[in-house]
C-alpha cells in the first residue's frame, strides 16, 4: 500500500509503505483491491485508489478510482519493490509466475516525487548536477517536450527514514524543473 498525494489533481508524491494507516485497514485496504481483481476477473496490474478516512469510529476506505493498467502512483515500485508493477503485469498477462511485491530493504520507505514541468527545455540539463549531488536518488525522465504541469519524469529515493527520502527526492526533483 502507498500513500499518494496530489497538487491540483495531479498526483505529486508517492509514499510506501502507506505511513499512518493501521495494519486493520491495511489488511481490509488489501482484502477490498483483491476482490475487485476477483470479481472483474482481472488478468495483469489493477490498481485501485482507495481514501481512508479516520473518525471516532475509526477508520473508513472509500473505493475512489480503479486503472486496469500500471499506474502513476505504483512507478515507485521500479526502484523499491522486489517486483516493479511493469513486470508484474507483463508477468499476468504472459502467464508466467508473479514475482514477489516485497519491499526490496525491508524497514525502508521509498518515496517518489514526479517531475511536474521544468523551467529547462530538457531536465536533462540538469542531470550531472543532480546526479553528484544525489548519487541515491533514482531519475527517470521520459523524454517528453516540456509543457507546464506535465509530468516529465519521477525521482525515487529509498532510505529507512522516510523524511530524508522524501527531502532528497524533492530536491533532485526541484533540481531537474530549474528552481535551485
Amino acid at each position: 500500500l502507498a500513500r499518494s498525494e496530489q497538487v491540483d489533481g495531479v498526483c505529486s508524491v508517492v509514499t510506501a509503505p502507506a505511513p499512518g494507516i493501521s495494519p486493520s485497514a491495511a489488511e481490509r485496504a488489501k482484502e477490498i483491491g483483491e476482490r475487485i481483481a476477483a470479481e472483474l476477473g482481472v488478468t495483469g496490474v489493477l490498481a485501485v485508489e482507495m481514501f481512508v478516512v479516520k473518525s471516532a469510529e475509526g477508520e473508513r476506505l472509500f473505493v475512489n478510482e480503479l486503472a486496469m493498467r500500471p499506474h502513476n502512483t505504483g512507478h515507485w515500485t521500479i526502484d523499491g519493490a522486489v517486483t516493479s508493477q511493469f513486470e508484474q503485469h507483463l508477468r499476468a498477462v504472459l502467464d508466467l509466475p508473479l514475482g514477489s511485491t516485497a519491499i526490496k530493504a525491508q524497514g525502508s520507505t521509498s518515496v517518489m516525487v514526479n517531475l511536474l514541468g521544468s523551467a529547462y527545455a530538457d531536465p536533462a540539463l540538469a542531470l550531472p548536477r543532480a546526479l553528484a549531488g544525489h548519487p541515491e536518488a533514482k531519475i527517470h525522465l521520459y523524454g517528453k517536450e516540456v509543457r507546464p504541469r506535465r509530468k516529465l519524469g519521477h525521482v525515487t529515493v529509498v532510505d529507512e527514514d522516510p523524511l530524508r527520502a522524501r527531502s532528497e527526492a524533492e530536491t533532485v526533483v526541484a533540481l531537474l524543473r530549474g528552481d535551485r
